[in-house]
């Protein structure tokens, strides 16, 4: 079996699953944000629900709309303020406490892995950069999983992706989620589990990791998975809150494909609207002046993103017709950025820094754009008015390209 068959044959409690079986699984967290718990809180209810099957495995963070933009966003964080005191979860995080949850939740050590985890929200599939299968549910399964514990599954086949070769200057996990969903298009890996593995895989830090399987859904995936190692686990030493295991691919496991890359030939990226998949090299860009540069969210928000962009804005300024706003994804990386100096950088560079929330990504607030207006972002969807104004572009890119722009006021290389 795969990794990812081997997790679920485990949550399910048996010996041996293979692709197209349908099974029923323990879960062992289950997540919701403040756009999705309200619905999955109301059909709890709906179906008698008086108490969670497990109040240490339910976790509520609301990161869309917070800190609150307007009455109605604050009525729906109050609901899963309310709903975790009543039930005494132990994972609910408020603002000043939270984070971006797909930051969030690793950081704390409450995704593990060897998990079986799923979260009311389409980037779930983040968390299998520590070796766990995590993916995206609805609002009512995730009511029923609140209930039962339990989540039914169709388990995946699964597509294996191997980077060789060596990353070439400014080329980050971003780049080469963004090439490979280029490569295949937003439904390649439609309903499949996404390895990725390789020697350059293996060098990478957890951060280039968390993003590669955090786009893993933009290709279509189910799940996106990488075989933990000596890294993952210096990384959830120290933070894992309980016991957690490791899973290995048999050696004669069965994958429905096999794609090899050679990262050699794999430029800076940036994806141009409407679609993740309809990608270029930066360097074949020419003359797209920019509005907006988002550098943030649970794509690119942790403080190595921060670092890098840091490092092309030392001694800079933006463009005068650009805003320039950074978001950290978690207050503990946002204390990081500030204890070095990265946060004075950013100031000085005449960038804007947040709080840790969602809100450009999904057009939500702090960053909507107006009609006609373009934006370059480190987020992870580029669809039509994403980001605000049905007519306005969002284009996708790592924290260098991001911030190389703001100072060009066009899509640009750093220099």
């Amino acid at each position: 079996m795969t990794i990812t068959e081997k997790i679920l044959a485990a949550g399910a409690g048996l010996k041996k699953v293979t692709p197209g079986d349908f099974i029923e699984c323990n879960v062992d967290i289950a997540l919701a944000n403040d756009v999705t718990a309200p619905l999955a809180i109301s059909e709890f209810k709906n179906a008698g629900g008086k108490k969670v099957f497990d109040r240490e495995k339910i976790v509520l963070v609301p990161d869309h709309f917070c800190p609150n933009k307007d009455i109605k966003s604050a009525e729906q964080a109050k609901i899963l303020r309310d709903f975790a005191k009543e039930q005494g979860l132990t994972h609910y995080y408020d603002v000043g406490r939270m984070g971006i949850e797909h930051a969030l939740l690793p950081e704390e050590g409450v995704v593990l892995p060897g998990d079986v985890i799923i979260g009311a929200d389409s980037h779930t599939c983040t968390y299998g950069a520590l070796g766990a299968f995590a993916t995206g549910v609805g609002s009512t399964d995730l009511a029923a999983c609140m209930l039962t514990g339990k989540a039914w599954f169709k388990v995946p086949p699964t597509l294996k992706f191997i980077f060789n070769g060596k990353l070439n200057k400014w080329v980050t996990g971003k780049d080469l989620i963004l090439y490979l969903i280029g490569d295949i298009g937003v439904d390649g890996a439609n309903y499949r589990a996404m390895e990725f593995s390789g020697e350059v895989i293996g060098k990478l830090s957890m951060s280039d990791r968390f993003t590669i399987c955090n786009m893993a859904i933009e290709a279509g995936g189910k799940a996106g998975i990488i075989p933990a190692d000596k890294k993952t686990l210096d990384y959830v030493e120290g933070r894992a809150e309980r016991p957690y295991e490791i899973y290995e691919n048999d050696k004669d496991a069965k994958y429905e494909k096999i794609i090899v890359y050679d990262c050699s030939k794999i430029e800076p990226v940036v994806a141009f609207p409407p679609l993740p998949s309809n990608r270029r090299f930066v360097k074949d860009v020419k003359d797209v002046k920019i509005d907006q540069s988002v550098i943030g969210s649970c794509t690119n928000g942790r403080i190595e993103d921060l670092r890098i962009a840091a490092q092309v804005l030392k001694g800079r300024k933006v463009h005068p017709d650009v805003r320039t706003i950074i978001f950290p994804a978690t207050q503990k990386i946002y204390l990081a950025a500030l204890k070095e100096g990265l946060i004075e950088i950013f100031i000085n560079s005449g960038c804007a820094v947040s709080t840790p929330t969602c809100g450009p990504c999904l057009g939500g607030h702090m960053g909507i754009l107006a009609k006609g207006e373009r934006a370059i972002a480190t987020t992870n969807r580029n669809f039509t008015g994403r980001m605000g104004h049905p007519e306005s572009e969002v284009y996708l890119s790592n924290p260098a390209v991001a911030a190389a722009s703001a100072i060009a006021g066009k899509i640009s290389l750093p220099e």
